[in-house]
């Protein structure tokens, strides 16, 4: 017997309905990344193992999926790494490819190599899949789609506060209010470092850091500890684990704690700026809030980070994210590039707005009309009328085979279609048909000429 087929864990199969509204989504999303002036690009599926690599920090390296070289790849596998069971050099010669794990990193090999056909500054859009080797959970999946919104060859401050107001004007039109914009800068973490004297640790305790709202303060710290930063550190960082107040208030904090570090003074300043820019123009539907602790760990960013949370009450993690990262093309040999960017996570917007029915029935709605099918010569004039219908945008289908009607009528309610028509062997003769309302279950009789009228 035959066993039964399954899917990979963290992926799934997406029905007719789920189709549709994720493409909704993807639309909204689309729409504005238009309205804002951003291109269209694409790029493959896997990148060249060590265009991935590297980029986004040890967790990250971990969670890529590599892709065996093709035929006998053990031919070619290092017989030292093979011998002593070191995966990550053996995996450098078994794998030369690898599925992007996100669409930033490709995006900045895109620059460097059409650097010659692009204006800058260059604001580009990209929807398309990612995958990474995490633990599936809700919300967090092993493929998924990323939609982000990218600007290079700028370093004007004025590009976050467009890319906050993005992702303002997607939520708005989505009717998703109370989101939170967190904002965070990376200076301001170096900074921190540096005024605790843990420099050296930056990655380690940024990494860390990230993690507060997730496992807890103890367990933070316990991390830290664990990584090589001196107890004496940790305690200098105490106090940022419960900074509050207003957004301006933080900073004002935050710039007494980094008053000797010039570099976290001017994270500090750059936060500031896109607060103040930000209240010349207010956000309709989300508000912002400064975490210093925020960091999402990735090590490409050197600016301004930025994440999103879902609305108050919504178990979710983040759905949304970014930030500025003005070495990231530097990488690929292409220097003196800044680089901002945004990303909207399709799959977790999509739970959040069915957690709080938000989607709107009418993009939910079936195919408009169904035929059935009485037999071959009634069928030919159905396909004329079908043809009609079509042609005028009126969604139309014609049951293939002169079943029997209780099945026919079956399928047309099961695919829920407001309409049914039927044209047998009398109104082929009198040149009518009879339209029924599926919803209320009055029907009428037209004339053939009058269908297309009525049902547009």
């Amino acid at each position: 017997m035959a066993q039964k087929p399954s899917l990979p864990k963290g992926t799934r199969d997406f029905t007719p309905s789920e189709v549709i509204r994720r493409n909704y989504i993807m639309d909204v999303i689309r729409n504005q990344f238009k309205l804002f002036g951003f291109a269209p690009i694409e790029t493959p599926s896997f990148e060249n193992y060590d265009t991935l690599m590297g980029k986004y920090g040890e967790e990250g390296d971990r969670l890529i999926f590599k892709i065996l070289n093709s035929g006998d790849y053990l031919k070619k596998a290092n017989q030292e790494a093979l011998k002593e069971q070191d995966s990550q050099k053996l995996t450098s010669s078994i794998s030369e490819k690898a599925l992007r794990y996100d669409l930033t990193v490709p995006f900045a090999r895109y620059v460097v190599q059409h650097q010659n056909e692009i204006d800058f500054p260059f604001k580009r859009y990209q929807i398309q899949p990612v995958w990474r080797a995490d633990r599936p959970q809700k919300g967090r999946f092993r493929e998924f789609f990323q939609c982000d919104a990218d600007v290079v060859g700028s370093n004007s401050l004025l590009q976050e506060v467009e890319l906050i107001q993005l992702y303002d004007a997607v939520f708005s039109d989505l009717s998703l209010n109370g989101v939170t914009i967190k904002l965070n800068n990376r200076k301001i973490l170096s900074g921190i470092a540096e005024v605790i004297g843990a420099s050296e640790f930056l990655i380690d305790f940024t990494v860390a850091l990230d993690k507060l709202d997730k496992i807890g303060k103890e367990k933070v710290i316990e991390e830290m500890l664990s990584k090589g930063i001196s107890q004496s550190a940790v305690q200098m960082a105490d106090p940022l684990f419960s900074i509050s107040g207003t957004s301006l208030e933080q900073l004002a904090s935050l710039k007494e704690f980094l008053k000797n570090s010039t570099l976290g003074t001017e994270g500090v300043n750059e936060l500031e700026f896109i607060l103040q820019s930000l209240e010349n123009t207010p956000l309709k539907t989300a508000s912002i809030q400064i975490e210093v602790t925020l960091a999402r760990g990735l090590n490409y960013y050197t600016g301004a980070i930025i994440e999103v949370g879902a609305p108050e009450g919504v178990q979710m993690g983040s759905i949304g994210g970014g930030g500025r990262y003005d070495d990231l093309t530097s990488i690929f040999g292409l220097k003196n590039v800044g680089g901002v960017g945004i990303s909207f996570g399709l799959d977790r917007i999509y739970l959040v707005l069915e957690e709080l029915d938000l989607f709107p029935a009418t993009i939910a709605s079936a195919p408009k009309v169904f035929f059935v099918n009485f037999g071959d010569q009634e069928a030919q004039n159905c396909i004329k009328l079908i043809q009609q219908l079509r042609a005028e945008g009126v969604s139309a289908e014609l049951y293939p085979s002169s079943a029997k009607m209780q099945k026919q009528m079956k399928y047309a309610n099961n695919r829920n279609y407001p309409f049914v028509v039927l044209l047998g062997e009398q109104e082929l003769n009198d040149q009518t048909v009879v339209v029924k309302n599926m919803g209320s279950g009055d029907q009428q009789t037209v004339s053939q000429k009058e269908l297309v009228g009525l049902l547009k």
